[in-house]
């Protein structure tokens, strides 16, 4: 489909984030490959990111072009309004330059809800990169083989037998981390739904109260799961060194002038400071 779209950053932030065995991303060709699970069951599915042009197709297994669709928008972040995020920040110092040097990125978002946030848990306090590990082993003993060579990334429910100890010892993650990543498959298999069409509010709340699941947490997941534009994680270390602020409640007080599209603010500040852009 033809739609305003910067392939770079979005390419650069699923580089970052791909799980091993389940997530394919060549940078290069600009496409991504995994497998996603759609009303007709597992499919594998390829996405091709170029500019202003996104494209999905199933390469095994079969979806409609509506579900492929509806899977391309969400995961791209293709329903917003590039223009209204424009004039919002038009006058605004810091973020006005940072949208007018990227007028065409959108917000990339994630096929699956739990997985993008036992990521998110075992990401906390970590790097990227041992928080992409981390999260492979995870799918690896917790998961099951996929089409075309893939791990399909466990269900909450494949997660909820398993004890806090054995999570740990496969994992290699704190007993404290691994708490938490059965209370969450807990939740999910109780009705704890991670999608964009959900009660936000409520969503948070019910995440708030599992054990090791904090505001920096929520936040990063009301951003890229929930798709809520106003989503600001205001404790995170990067905003924090781009807005060059000494704690959280600078963050937070600067993004007050930002909302209700906060989460755009710092999808651009979490670029510029990548990309170095002044």
């Amino acid at each position: 489909m033809d739609v305003p779209f910067e392939p770079g950053p979005m390419l650069a932030s699923f580089v970052a984030h791909a799980v091993p065995g389940v997530e394919v991303v060549d940078r290069e060709h600009g496409s991504i490959r995994r497998v996603v699970r759609l009303s007709s069951g597992p499919v594998v599915v390829e996405a091709r990111l170029a500019d202003d042009f996104v494209s999905l197709r199933s390469v095994h297994g079969t979806a409609s072009d509506d579900e492929l669709a509806d899977l391309a928008t969400r995961w791209f972040g293709l329903a917003d309004d590039l223009d209204q995020v424009s004039r919002h920040f038009e006058r605004d110092p810091l973020i006005g330059p940072l949208v007018r040097a990227r007028p065409r990125m959108r917000i990339p978002g994630h096929p699956d809800g739990f997985e993008a946030a036992v990521q998110t848990v075992l990401g906390q306090q970590v790097s990227l990169a041992a928080a992409r590990t981390f999260t492979g082993r995870f799918a690896a003993a917790f998961g099951s083989a996929g089409p075309e060579g893939l791990t399909m990334f466990p269900t909450p429910q494949q997660v909820v037998g398993r004890g806090a100890e054995e999570v740990q010892a496969t994992v290699r993650v704190t007993h404290a981390r691994a708490r938490t990543l059965v209370s969450l498959a807990r939740a999910c298999a109780d009705g704890l739904d991670l999608a964009h069409d959900v009660d936000h509010a409520d969503t948070r709340a019910r995440l708030l109260a599992l054990p090791g699941i904090g505001p920096w947490t929520v936040e990063y997941l009301a951003l890229r799961v929930l798709a809520d534009r106003d989503a600001f994680p205001s404790a995170d270390l990067v905003l924090r060194q781009a807005i060059g602020v000494a704690d959280a409640s600078a963050v937070t007080a600067a993004g007050r002038a930002w909302a209700p599209l906060r989460a755009f603010a710092a999808q651009h500040l979490w670029v510029a400071k990548a990309y170095l852009v002044a």
